[in-house]
């Protein structure tokens, strides 16, 4: 590898202070590997490329979205959504009977996968008169561009994509496969990065932040739990990834999720407990201070 060391610590800045983010050290190899088409395109080096990013905005959003994790596949795992259907979809309709809706959130949602799987599972098990909707967010713009066309190259729809539902849900478009409309007006898109405020954001039946948490620091991933207690249901869940969990939060948040066994998937779902009132000192300082 070729990079600089100065040019990989001013990125894994750039990238931490925008995304929250965590670039070790020992990922140069992976940060100039995302870089360097960029910086071909662009008619540079990637140390060159690097510099342009403090004075080039748009080369800096570009940059970003390069370096934003994208991996993922459709029904990834196959436990969540076994479990969705199985356990947690019968559960939450016979909750909203009355109002026969369902909101649903797939956060991180990369290029919409993850949403549309669930789409597809509602369409099929969602019973006549109800409606859902789904919002994906991400931090990149250009992953929601993805989920907001519908297409997928044909190696994207190899990964985890049931023929069935390729027929079923799929129309080709030249080389590409299209998602078909009702899907579409099923998911709505939103960029968010989840180390920021969740300004507007409503309560769901079901979180989806899977495979996300683990590109965070522990400080980072704790205040991203206790904020989505805001946005999970009283009886909601929230599924993280298979190698992510709750065992190490906080004393203060811990008490506030509770896990529930379901299959082979454990849920997270919120307890109720409150969140500890501030000491009599701390409520002494003052605004801004």
């Amino acid at each position: 590898m070729t990079m600089a060391r100065e040019s990989f610590q001013m990125v894994s800045s750039l990238v931490r202070r925008e995304t929250s983010m965590v670039y070790d050290e020992g990922k140069e190899y992976l940060v100039e590997a995302r870089l360097l088409p960029l910086a071909v395109a662009a008619g540079c080096t990637v140390d060159e490329y690097c510099r342009k990013l403090s004075i080039d905005f748009a080369e800096r959003r570009k940059a970003l979205d390069a370096l934003t994790i994208n991996e993922t596949s459709w029904f990834r795992d196959q436990g969540p959504y076994q479990a969705f259907t199985d356990t947690m979809l019968p559960a939450l309709l016979q909750a909203r009977s009355t109002t026969r809706r369902l909101r649903i959130w797939s956060a991180a949602c990369s290029s919409g996968q993850e949403a549309y799987s669930i789409a597809m599972l509602l369409d099929q098990h969602l019973p006549a008169g109800w409606s859902a909707e789904i919002l994906a967010t991400d931090v990149s713009t250009a992953m929601l561009a993805r989920v907001k066309t519908g297409r997928y190259s044909q190696v994207e729809m190899n990964r985890g994509m049931p023929a069935t539902s390729l027929v079923r849900y799929f129309t080709r478009v030249g080389s590409e496969w299209e998602i078909v409309p009702k899907l579409k007006a099923m998911v709505t898109t939103r960029h968010l990065n989840l180390s920021a405020p969740y300004l507007g954001v409503p309560t769901f039946d079901l979180v989806l932040l899977r495979n996300v948490l683990i590109y965070f620091d522990k400080t980072t991933k704790a205040d991203i739990l206790r904020r989505m207690l805001s946005h999970v249901a009283s009886d909601g869940y929230l599924l993280l990834g298979s190698s992510e969990s709750t065992l190490d939060l906080p004393p203060d948040l811990a008490p506030r999720w509770r896990r529930e066994q379901i299959g082979r998937v454990q849920a997270h779902r919120p307890t109720g407990v409150p969140a500890p009132r501030p000491s009599p000192a701390s409520s002494l300082v003052p605004t801004g201070a």
